[in-house]
């Protein structure tokens, strides 16, 4: 919870950006400990709604980190 909140806020006031590695990070790892709690407790869709969560973090990190490589590349 608190990685999740942590990078919203620090979007919301302009220390993170949606396009940062740091930010998905944040988010990927947050939405991991949600879906294993929910997981655990049993609240399914909780879990599959913060796997997807992760899901879209992964996908968006995946496209921040295949940018920087062709970039670097030139």
């Amino acid at each position: 919870m608190i990685l999740i909140l942590g990078s919203y806020f620090l979007l919301s006031i302009g220390r993170l950006s949606a396009q940062s590695a740091i930010y998905q990070g944040m988010n990927i790892i947050g939405a991991a400990g949600f879906a294993l709690n929910g997981w655990w407790h049993g609240a399914m869709p909780s879990a599959v709604l913060n796997i997807l969560w992760m899901m879209i973090g992964a996908w968006a990190l995946w496209q921040i980190v295949k940018r920087r490589s062709s970039t670097s590349a030139m």
